[in-house]
């Protein structure tokens, strides 16, 4: 569900092709959020899912791109978007022990529960990578979650 600019009209989006979903995933990949940006502009969504199932946000989450993946956070891309082994950022990022995109990841709203194909959640990825510090971030992001849900219904 990328966002498509108000001023564009469908007949002007491009065909997303597999290229243009590459160049995506590729600018996300290698913290070129111009591209992201010049390519949502243009009409792609930033949703876009390569033959994997890969989206920007797991390439941007999977390298550490903290600033993208706060971009494409404040584009409502889908946080808990999996790919072929149903794997989401989450989990790419606990994987790569990537601490700042881990807890912008969960206070955006990241699920730290779902598992993927070998029936592992975020947090068992960080654990089996030897990640402490990561395990520390989920922690105390979820901790930060909880507490602002309290104070919000209180």
């Amino acid at each position: 569900m990328g966002v498509v600019e108000e001023n564009i009209k469908p007949q002007d989006l491009p065909e997303i092709t597999t290229e243009i979903i590459e160049a995506l995933l590729e600018a996300a990949r290698y913290d070129d959020k111009d591209d992201i940006v010049n390519l949502a502009s243009s009409g792609v969504p930033l949703d876009s899912k390569d033959t994997q199932g890969r989206t920007a946000l797991h390439m941007a989450a999977a390298n550490g791109h903290t600033d993208i993946v706060e971009y494409l956070i404040s584009r409502g891309v889908d946080l808990n978007s999996a790919n072929e082994e149903n794997n989401t950022p989450l989990h790419w990022a606990c994987l790569n022990g990537h601490i700042e995109v881990v807890k912008k990841l969960i206070m955006a709203g990241a699920n730290v529960s779902v598992l993927n194909g070998h029936e592992r959640t975020p947090m068992d990825e960080a654990v089996s990578g030897g990640k402490l510090e990561v395990m520390d971030a989920i922690n105390e992001a979820v901790a930060l979650v909880e507490l602002r849900g309290a104070l919000v219904s209180s």
